[in-house]
C-alpha cells in the first residue's frame, strides 16, 4: 500500500471526527458573525498542522483565511483552494445533523465543500509527515464562493498567478475530476412600460409584462443542448394590480457555456436586447462571474499526471465537464495550471441528501498529497 494512503488510513478516524466538527460549525454565505467564527477555527485548526495562518478581513462577506507553509522563497507554491460558505442557513445542522451510516457521512455543507477542505488540510499534514516534503504550498479558504465570490476573486487571481500549479478542492464529478466547468453569467433585465386602467384605457398602457414576456422567449430560444449552452430565465415578477396594465417588470437570468467564445457571445446578446414597442425602455446589469474552464492540453497533462498517481493509490480516476462553475474557472482565466474536482466523492450538492462516501476520503486526500509531493 502507498506510504501516504497508509498514513490517512490510519487516521481515517480522526479525519471524521474533523469533518464533523467542520460540519457543525454552520456557514450560510450570508452571516458574517458564523463566516468569521468559522475563518478563527479554521485558523487555529491549521496551526496545528504547522500552518502559518492569516485571517484576510473581508467587508460585505465573512474573513478570508490563507495558509503558507515552506520557505516562500524556494519556489512558486502549489496552491490549494477552496471556500467553506454552504448554501444552508443557520439552524440547518438541527433538522440534518452530521451522520455516518452504512459508509455515508451527510450533513449540510458536507459535500460542497466541507470533506474537500478536511481533505486538503490532511494531505499537507500526510506529506509533510510521511515524505519530508517542505515545499511551498498556500491555502487559501474563502467565504463567499456561493455567492459568486465577489470579495475574495481579486485574492484568488493573485495567489493563481504566483502558483506553480492550483489544486481547487471542490467536490467530484460521481468521483471525476472536473477538466472542464461551464462559465456562468448572472444578469438582471429590468423593463419599463406605462401604466393605465386594464378596463377603461386598455390601449393607453404599455405592458411591461407582456414586452418582459417576449424577452424571456427571446432568450430560452438561445438554449442549445449541442453547444451546451443554456438559459434560465429563473425569476420574474412586476406589476401592481390585475386591473393596472403593468408599468415595471424584472427578470433574473441564469446563463452557461462551454466555451469562451460562446460565453462572450451571449453577454453580447443580453446587452443588445431590445423591447418590441417603441416607447418601452429595457435595461440589462450583470455579466459573466466566472468564465468558462476550457480543457487544455496543459490540462490534460495534469489530469492524466494524477490518472497515473491514482493507479498507484489503487483506485480508477476519470474526468468530465461539470455544468457548475467554481473559482478554478478564475484561476484557469488567467492561465495558471489548474486541477478542479479534487475534493469530497459523494452528491446532493444543495440538496437535502447532500453526502459523502466515506472510504473515498483517504484516497482523495492521498491523491491531493501526491500531487504536492511529484508536481
Amino acid at each position: 500500500m502507498d506510504q501516504i494512503l497508509r498514513f490517512l488510513q490510519e487516521h481515517k478516524e480522526e479525519m471524521l471526527e474533523n469533518l464533523r466538527l467542520f460540519v457543525e460549525r454552520e456557514t450560510p454565505s450570508t452571516d458574517k458573525k458564523l463566516l468569521d467564527d468559522f475563518a478563527r477555527f479554521l485558523a487555529d485548526y491549521a496551526a496545528t498542522i504547522g500552518g502559518r495562518a492569516e485571517i484576510l478581513p473581508a467587508v460585505g462577506s465573512g474573513d478570508h483565511v490563507r495558509v503558507r507553509w515552506g520557505d516562500e522563497d524556494s519556489g512558486p507554491p502549489i496552491f490549494l483552494l477552496g471556500h467553506y460558505d454552504t448554501v444552508w442557513a443557520e439552524g440547518t445542522i438541527e433538522k440534518m445533523p452530521f451522520s455516518i451510516s452504512d459508509g455515508v457521512a451527510t450533513g449540510p455543507g458536507i459535500f460542497d465543500m466541507k470533506c474537500g477542505l478536511v481533505q486538503g488540510f490532511w494531505a499537507v499534514r500526510a506529506l509533510r509527515e510521511v515524505t519530508g516534503v517542505h515545499r511551498p504550498l498556500v491555502f487559501v479558504c474563502n467565504s463567499d464562493e456561493e455567492v459568486g465570490s465577489p470579495t475574495s476573486r481579486a485574492l484568488i487571481e493573485d495567489e493563481a498567478r504566483a502558483a506553480h500549479t492550483v489544486l481547487v478542492l471542490e467536490p467530484s464529478l460521481g468521483g471525476a475530476l472536473k477538466t472542464a466547468r461551464k462559465g456562468v453569467g448572472r444578469y438582471r433585465i429590468h423593463v419599463t412600460g406605462r401604466p393605465s386602467h386594464a378596463g377603461l384605457d386598455p390601449e393607453g398602457g404599455i405592458s411591461a409584462i407582456e414586452e418582459m414576456a417576449h424577452l424571456i422567449l427571446e432568450l430560452h430560444g438561445h438554449t442549445d443542448h449541442e453547444t451546451g449552452t443554456t438559459v434560465n430565465v429563473g425569476v420574474v415578477g412586476g406589476g401592481t394590480r390585475y386591473n393596472v396594465v403593468a408599468a415595471e417588470a424584472f427578470a433574473e437570468v441564469d446563463v452557461r457555456a462551454v466555451t469562451v467564445s460562446e460565453s462572450e457571445r451571449m453577454d453580447a446578446v443580453l446587452a443588445s436586447l431590445k423591447v418590441r414597442h417603441e416607447e418601452a425602455e429595457v435595461q440589462v446589469e450583470g455579466g459573466t462571474i466566472w468564465p468558462p474552464m476550457e480543457r487544455t492540453e496543459k490540462r490534460a497533462e495534469l489530469f492524466a499526471h494524477a490518472k497515473e498517481l491514482a493507479a498507484e493509490i489503487g483506485f480508477k480516476l476519470t474526468e468530465g465537464l461539470a455544468g457548475g462553475a467554481s473559482d478554478g474557472c478564475l484561476c484557469a482565466s488567467i492561465g495558471a495550471p489548474t486541477l478542479d474536482g479534487l475534493g469530497a466523492v459523494g452528491g446532493g450538492a444543495h440538496a437535502g441528501d447532500e453526502h459523502v462516501e466515506v472510504s473515498s476520503i483517504p484516497k482523495r486526500a492521498a491523491l491531493v498529497a501526491r500531487l504536492m509531493e511529484t508536481l
